[in-house]
């Protein structure tokens, strides 16, 4: 993940033709912030292309930078709220304030990266085979460790199983990703979380339709 423009191109691609069909398969209106994910995360992957090719010198400087602001954007101010809404509008009615929590925890996190991002200076740089975002961020460990409580805690409580696997998943990966290189831990995430949403889309894809349990002969 993250090698190349290219590789970014075919995740954004296939990420969001999963996605696509996911959405077109969203039975109830509470899933469709759930199935709404791979589809940001496949535009995502798509800007960070262009990232790429600024920092290469292909395309010019002042487009290059618009995609790092605009990537930066979405991994700061948009998945952190994002996620846990997700989760929120798919719980039953009394679970629903556990995960407000992690909404409104999302909320402030965005709010403060949101803030480093427009006060800037933003910085991104090709480092062997992703990209290396850097900002300049107050307490910057205690804002990621709340950003990963907002985004992978709120999937693991979640009260469906594939929504708890599904951020399991993403928690190792986040923990993993941290320890093998954590200059380029935005970037790699990212790309992960794009992948591995695919298994999001395929759930919404392949699960019985909602009222086929009460359509079907016992």
């Amino acid at each position: 993940m993250c090698f190349s423009p290219e590789a970014d191109v075919a995740t954004a691609v296939v990420v969001g033709a999963l996605g696509i069909d996911a959405w077109r398969h969203v039975d109830l209106a509470r899933e469709r912030p759930l199935a709404a994910l791979p589809l940001v995360l496949a535009a995502h992957q798509l800007i960070q292309a262009f990232v790429w090719w600024g920092l290469r010198g292909e395309i010019s400087s002042a487009l290059g930078r618009s995609a790092s602001w605009l990537y930066l954007a979405i991994a700061f101010g948009v998945l952190p709220v994002l996620v846990p809404v997700a989760v929120e509008a798919l719980e039953s009615a009394p679970r629903r304030p556990r995960m407000s929590v992690f909404v409104a925890l999302g909320a402030v996190v965005s709010a403060l990266l949101m803030y480093c991002i427009v006060r800037g200076p933003i910085h991104a740089r090709i480092e062997g085979h992703h990209i290396v975002y850097a900002i300049d961020l107050w307490h910057g460990g205690v804002v990621t460790a709340l950003y990963v409580v907002a985004t992978c805690g709120a999937l693991v409580l979640s009260e469906h199983r594939y929504v708890r696997r599904f951020g399991a998943v993403n928690l190792v990966a986040v923990l993993l990703l941290v320890w093998l290189d954590v200059d380029g831990f935005i970037s790699l995430w990212c790309a992960w979380a794009a992948v591995v949403s695919v298994a999001i889309a395929l759930h919404l894809r392949l699960r019985p339709a909602a009222g086929a349990a009460a359509t079907t002969p016992p």
